[in-house]
């Protein structure tokens, strides 16, 4: 399993993810992630910066690690031809150490433009035919499409890594896996399913991989991780049917009301024990996945984090 670290824009602003980028690449992660999202979760995380110019920065600080966006939504706030575009570029600028992550969204971040949010189906269709349009624009040729739901007009990208862009698409479900195992390369997965999992690989002759993300609240004091996570990840227990269809973090703060200290600590490693943050890693191991992200919850403590916890941690996980 590859380690990787979340640069979460949601909880920091983007001076200090690029700080944190060039700090996880030191450290010995593999990969980092960044979430695109126009709105933080809830308001007391605070940030949202833009994920794309953040990643190219991080492009040009870090070497080695690879990147890719966790995820981006290309059927609302931005157009597919757009994702292509951003895509391709940053691709040149991270020299082939990109790969591009779709989802069908949330109403968090979709919802800004004014088109309404549609019901799950019609998001589907709109992320098949979008991954489609990507991936045309993808090979550099002319590309004129009138679909359903998009429209691409004599477009063509000037600029084009000569290997691509490996897309990796997150879905749930035996449906989701027939529907887009043809379109993408990797599979990214919000939860240990080992059955879906293991009909990805099914449809996929080898080299695909499976992306996941684990949250973690270390701190050396285990009340004051708890307390953190509590604040700003008690949105996290509320499932993709709740996390993908509330529109603002004011919603996300009512709906997470009455989740207590105690929920978030059974379901959010917290503390200094690095032997079972780790330990909070192996559904994912046990489910066959190839990739794993770390998510340190908060930024009040995540220089120290990276500092003195992150490469210990990451020898833990790679020992499971």
């Amino acid at each position: 399993m590859h380690i990787g670290y979340t640069l979460m824009t949601e909880q920091s602003g983007p001076r200090e993810l690029l700080r944190y980028a060039v700090a996880a690449e030191e450290a010995g992660f593999d990969f980092e992630l960044s979430s695109d999202h126009f709105s933080p979760w809830l308001p007391e995380q605070g940030h949202a910066p833009n994920a794309w110019v953040l990643l190219g920065a991080v492009a040009q600080a870090t070497s080695r690690v690879e990147l890719m966006t966790f995820v981006t939504c290309p059927t609302m706030r931005y157009h597919p031809a757009v994702v292509a575009q951003q895509a391709a570029t940053l691709q040149l600028l991270a020299d082939g150490r990109f790969t591009l992550g779709l989802g069908s969204g949330e109403n968090l971040n979709e919802h800004v433009v004014g088109e309404g949010w549609p019901a799950i189906a019609v998001r589907q269709d709109m992320l098949e035919e979008a991954t489609h349009i990507i991936r045309e624009l993808l090979t550099g040729e002319l590309v004129t499409w009138e679909g359903e739901y998009f429209r691409v007009d004599s477009a063509r990208l000037w600029d084009v890594p000569d290997a691509g862009v490996q897309i990796g698409v997150a879905l749930s479900g035996k449906h989701g896996v027939e529907r887009f195992a043809p379109l993408a390369d990797h599979l990214v997965q919000a939860m240990p399913d080992a059955d879906v999992v293991r009909g990805w690989h099914d449809k996929h002759s080898g080299g695909s991989r499976v992306f996941g993300q684990v949250p973690i609240c270390w701190d050396p004091d285990e009340d004051k991780a708890i307390e953190r996570a509590h604040s700003e990840f008690r949105w996290f227990g509320g499932g993709w049917s709740v996390n993908a269809d509330l529109p603002t973090p004011a919603g996300f703060t009512g709906a997470s009301q009455f989740v207590r200290p105690e929920d978030v600590a059974s379901a959010i490693a917290c503390g200094p024990d690095l032997d079972k943050l780790a330990e909070s890693a192996r559904p994912f191991l046990d489910a066959g996945f190839t990739d794993l992200a770390i998510v340190q919850v908060g930024d009040h403590n995540q220089d120290r984090f990276l500092a003195e916890a992150a490469g210990p941690l990451v020898e833990r996980l790679r020992a499971l």
